[in-house]
């Protein structure tokens, strides 16, 4: 018995209850490329809405979907004649047939048939322009024949030219032929000026020494070869030697030149009277060191020697040395740079850089020994009159650390604060008097 029983309910199911389908089962969905896992799980599993319409990379691969009809390809043993002939010859040929309708058109190699272009003479510019006695007009009228037949090929013709001619002899007589008749016919020289048979006349000699020479290259052996290579190894060792000797003269001429002009120009003793001082260089020394690296690239850019010479002038210099003279230079109007860096006038600017850097080295011995002046004017007053005098007052005197007390004063600060200058200072203190008469004791006592 159950439920259903007891309550006389019947056994089968109500009519309004339906049975429930299955699901069908939900298929994984892949995670893009490119997005994180917490956007992914953000957006439901929904793929992220691209930011422009995409294509799969396997579209692009595949081929339009074109309906092509089938092409019947077959090959026929097919006549042809080609437009370079002009004795109209038929040949045959496979030719490929395409759904049955065979090639048509010219021959397709044809059109490299391509000719020079011979220039035709007459009897009145022969005899005008074209005369020469080392050629009659019978071989001048068949070399012609020969170079329109054989399209200038100057080898054919010298073997079928009917008298011994050499190649060279034939060059020469057909260019200056054309070159002679191009002339003729221009109605200005201008008009042909540009031509290469009238710009660059044919030599017969430098060409036959050319063919001899190419003849004796490819003739040498290896033994001939190596001579050579080792004659031009030595020929360029004795060229760099020359050139170096030659730059080191020209570097040795210029700065004998430098020290002339500095001492005809009447530069102040004064620069020279402190060694120790590298900041006031001659102008020669800078012009005659730095250059000399420049000078073996034959070409360079005078700023940058300029530049280089400057630094080198400047090099011991300190940085508050190198923007004072740049302020004096601004302050006299004067350009940091050129605008206009000649010769000339880099050799100014350096030596008005040099003059800069001389005025304040002078000032500021100037200012040291003004300074020592005053230090010995003071300590002549300073100094008691049966004290003597200090030979060396630049000995250095032992450290002796002040005494600290116990609230972390110094003991003698305030005794120093409270002693005067002068010549008290040094007198020896007073001493102690023992010979004082004792206090009275009063009546409270």
């Amino acid at each position: 018995m159950d439920a259903k029983d007891i309550l006389g309910l019947p056994k089968t199911a109500f009519a309004s209850v339906q049975e429930k389908k299955p699901r069908p089962p939900k298929e994984p969905q892949r995670k893009p490329d490119g997005v994180s896992r917490e956007v992914y799980a953000l957006t439901g599993g929904v793929g992220m809405a691209p930011l422009m319409p995409t294509v799969e990379a396997s579209h692009l691969k595949r081929r339009p979907a074109v309906e092509k009809e089938k092409e019947k390809v077959t090959w026929q043993w097919l006549p042809f004649m080609s437009s370079a002939r002009s004795d109209n010859l038929q040949l045959y040929h496979w030719a490929r047939v395409v759904n049955g309708t065979p090639p048509t058109g010219d021959y397709h190699f044809a059109k490299y048939n391509t000719k020079a272009d011979v220039l035709k003479y007459t009897d009145e510019e022969y005899e005008k322009y074209l005369t020469d006695p080392a050629w009659s007009r019978e071989e001048t009228d068949q070399l012609f024949e020969l170079c329109e037949s054989f399209d200038l090929r100057f080898i054919v013709i010298a073997d079928r030219f009917p008298s011994a001619r050499s190649v060279e002899d034939l060059k020469s007589r057909y260019y200056s032929v054309t070159r002679a008749l191009l002339i003729a016919r221009a109605r200005s020289f201008d008009e042909v000026a540009g031509n290469p048979l009238v710009k660059e006349t044919f030599n017969a000699a430098h060409e036959t020494e050319r063919k001899r020479a190419l003849s004796a290259l490819l003739s040498q052996t290896k033994q001939q070869e190596q001579k050579d290579a080792e004659i031009l190894a030595e020929a360029k060792r004795i060229m760099e030697s020359r050139a170096a000797s030659k730059n080191a003269e020209e570097a040795e001429a210029l700065t004998s030149f430098d020290n002339a002009m500095v001492t005809a120009d009447g530069v102040s003793p004064l620069s020279h009277a402190h060694p120790s001082s590298t900041a006031t260089l001659p102008a020669a020394a800078v012009n005659s060191s730095i250059p000399a690296s420049l000078r073996m690239l034959r070409v360079y850019l005078r700023t940058q020697a300029l530049d280089q010479m400057v630094q080198a002038a400047s090099a011991s210099a300190g940085l508050r040395i190198i923007k004072r003279v740049d302020q004096t230079l601004q302050d006299l109007g004067v350009n940091l740079k050129p605008k206009v860096p000649t010769k000339a006038v880099c050799v100014e600017h350096l030596e008005l850089r040099n003059e800069i850097l001389t005025l304040l080295n002078l000032q500021k011995q100037l200012q040291n020994k003004e300074a020592e002046v005053s230090a010995n004017r003071e300590n002549s007053f300073t100094e008691a009159p049966s004290t003597p005098k200090r030979a060396n007052r630049d000995v250095d005197r032992s450290f002796v650390p002040d005494t600290v007390g116990f609230g972390g004063e110094r003991a003698g600060k305030r005794d120093h604060k409270r002693k005067s200058t002068g010549r008290f200072m040094d007198a020896p203190p007073s001493p102690p008097q023992s010979n004082k008469r004792p206090r009275k004791l009063k009546a409270s006592d």
